[in-house]
Formats: structure tokens, sequence, C-alpha cells
């Protein structure tokens, strides 16, 4: 099935970019700059696309994002240290984001002839950010299907939204997936923080893979902490 992948280069697109390119036809990868507090992320999916010997097309759409305002993600707003599976973590919210990038990716693969597309949502997505859930995706391939109806047939590929960030990781270590050339932390510094709340999701989903982590964080032992502090302990 020839395939596109949206990928911002974090841990879980890219791990889903090398799955996609061991088990299918990878044809591009697919990433968005939306004015997100740092682009380093960026760099990383470059780097993919490179290792995987396939086009990389980076959709500006900074313009959007600036409209899409009151987010830790795209204003001047602190990101919140814990786990994703807190309140507090909502301020990470980008309104519609995966809507609007979805959209445009479903366009691309139509007008290249792709059959899908591939996108990294997971489980540990579903508390804070509505546009990953079954339910939304879904709603979205089915809504997708009717706009190309007679033009083009193009599906949704999510294989990860009903598994745990560490299925993903075990996923990419099955398909040889170098997670030190990954980027997930929200803050953007010279290391992963190690505190926010993509970090600490990054450093459990390792452990609970049973998989060694190679990320270098600041702060590497605050994650204990916060997964303590998620279950009540």
């Amino acid at each position: 099935m020839k395939t596109i992948v949206i990928c911002s280069g974090g841990l879980d697109s890219v791990s889903l970019a090398h799955m996609v390119a061991a088990e299918q036809q990878l044809t591009r990868l697919v990433s968005f700059d939306y004015g997100q507090r740092h682009r380093k992320e960026l760099d990383f999916a470059a780097a993919a696309a490179r290792r995987l010997g396939v086009p990389h097309d980076i959709i500006d759409m900074r313009t959007i994002g600036a409209a899409l305002s009151g987010s830790a993600l795209t204003d001047d707003i602190d990101v919140p240290d814990g786990h994703y599976a807190e309140d507090t973590m909502k301020v990470t919210v980008v309104p519609n984001r995966n809507a609007i990038m979805l959209t445009i990716a479903y366009g691309i693969a139509a007008a290249n002839g792709d059959q899908a597309v591939a996108t990294a949502v997971h489980g540990g997505d579903h508390f804070i950010y509505p546009d990953c859930r079954p339910a939304f995706t879904e709603a979205f391939d089915a809504m997708q299907r009717a706009a190309l109806d007679g033009y083009a047939d193009v599906r949704l590929y999510t294989p990860f939204v009903h598994q745990t960030k560490g299925d993903i990781v075990t996923a990419g270590a099955k398909h040889n997936t170098p997670f030190a050339d990954t980027w997930s932390c929200y803050k953007g510094g010279d290391k992963h923080c190690g505190r926010c709340g993509t970090c600490v999701e990054r450093r459990e989903a390792f452990h609970l893979a049973g998989v060694k982590d190679p990320t270098e964080y600041a702060d590497p032992d605050f994650w204990r902490q916060a997964i303590a502090g998620k279950d009540g302990g």
C-alpha cells in the first residue's frame, strides 16, 4: 500500500515511518511548521526522510498556527511539568491541529496517487487530545472518503490508536528505529528536559517496553515522581 506518513520528528511518528517502510510502500514524509515554539523536531523528521530515502514535505502553517492561539506549544506560555494524564497538560492542546494536518495530508496523498495517510496517534493521547481519539479518526476517515469520492481512494492508517506508547517503542525497536535520532521534548533545549509531559511519557514508554532509552535528559529521574503522582502514589 502506497502510504505517506505524517512525521513530526518525534519518537512515535519516526517509529511509524520505519514500520511503514518495512511493511508497506513508504512514499514520503509530511511535516508541518505551525509556529511551534521550536522547529528542532523538524530537523529530526528531515533526517528520517533522508535515512529512509523518501521525499520530505514541510508544509508552512505558521499563519494558521498564529490564529490557533492559547497553547503552550505556540504562545509564550510555560510548558507544564508532569504526566500527560493531568489536567494541566490541556494547555498543550492546539485546537484542531490534527484535523487540519490530516486534511492537508489527504490532499497530498490524493494528488500523488497514494492509498493511505498514516499518523501515529496512540492511546496515551486520548485523555488530553480530542483529535487523537478513535471516535475522531474513524469519523475523519469517513468524511475524507466522502470528500474524495470518485477522485481518489485514500484511507487513514492508525496502527497505534488503541495501543500505548510502550507498544510504539516495541514496534520501533522491531523495525530498527534509531530512537536517539528522534525529538520529543516540548521545551526544545539542548537536550530533552525530562520534565514536560512528552518527556515523562517517553521515558515511561521505554521502561514499560523493556527497551534501553538512549535519550539524554536534563532531569533523568523526574519521570518516576511524575508517574507516582499520576498513580496517586
